[in-house]
């Protein structure tokens, strides 16, 4: 058997949002980071993550390219906390914490994201 040139490795998730300085802002606000970062090329903003990469695009925005379910999740090692964290910020939640695991709620633009103990 060949094996693959393709590593069992994500690299970056893009995320399609409709305005690239206000998806910054939101997106570090909810990590606890700085939004110091440089936008690229009008269009891009890669979040500071450690591991798999994410990256805000507003080029590939449209209503019909949103997440409609989770495309990943976020770490958490305290989920109520977490979910406390996103509640007080106003987040729209999508559900309450499941299995004590895991809860789901939306961005500015409607992308469904995920938190999930760790």
């Amino acid at each position: 058997m060949n094996s693959s040139p393709i590593q069992n490795q994500l690299g970056t998730v893009f995320i399609p949002v409709s305005d690239i300085n206000k998806a910054m802002q939101w997106y570090c606000d909810l990590l606890s980071i700085p939004a110091d970062g440089e936008i690229q090329f009008g269009h891009l903003y890669v979040l500071p993550m450690k591991g798999t990469g994410v990256v805000l695009d507003s080029k590939i925005y449209s209503e019909s390219a949103i997440f409609n379910t989770p495309a990943f999740h976020f770490n958490t090692e305290n989920i109520q906390a977490a979910y406390q964290f996103v509640k007080n910020k106003g987040i729209e939640l999508t559900s309450d914490i499941e299995h004590e695991h895991y809860f789901n709620l939306k961005d500015p633009d409607g992308n469904h994201l995920m938190v999930c103990r760790c």
